[in-house]
């Protein structure tokens, strides 16, 4: 059952769309659930679409098309590097390598602690800033370096 946090968060969304475009806020309700609850079951994709009065599909497919949505735990603190072209060109394979040894875990896994998730992330459009991460979806690291990435770790632990 969507928290009363929730439902008052994907109510203000709501007043940004015309009364009866409630499907619209789709996107900003899943981020809202996935915020609080770290990641979104399919048990939370159809509360999402009953309360926006949608069809479940419909929001499982907006759930399932973008990357930013987790259909499974996470760590506390997920690790998304871009390894698109111009990332790669710039050094995400040495980031990459550096972050599976130095966290213990490849993409899509957790460390044992619970506390990282790495994953592979799609071009983030930054490519100017490359190489780059983001965390949590919210912080975005760009001209990464293994001393910058190594701060950027110790600052989350």
């Amino acid at each position: 059952m969507l928290s009363p946090e929730a439902i008052a968060n994907i109510d203000y969304e709501l007043t940004k769309y015309p009364a009866n475009q409630r499907q619209a806020a789709v996107m900003s309700a899943l981020r809202i659930v996935q915020m609080e609850r770290g990641w979104l079951s399919k048990e939370s994709i159809t509360e999402v679409a009953q309360y926006l009065g949608m069809p479940e599909i419909a929001a499982m497919e907006v759930a399932t098309f973008y990357n930013m949505y987790d259909l499974h735990p996470v760590g506390q603190y997920k690790v998304t590097v871009c390894t698109n072209i111009s990332c790669m060109l710039r050094g995400s394979d040495e980031i990459v390598n550096y972050l599976q040894s130095k966290l213990g875990v490849g993409f899509n896994e957790i460390t044992p602690d619970g506390k990282f998730c790495l994953k592979e992330g799609e071009c983030m459009g930054c490519c100017g800033g490359a190489p780059l991460m983001h965390v949590n979806n919210t912080e975005m690291h760009e001209f990464l370096t293994i001393e910058k990435v190594d701060a950027i770790i110790e600052g989350l632990k």
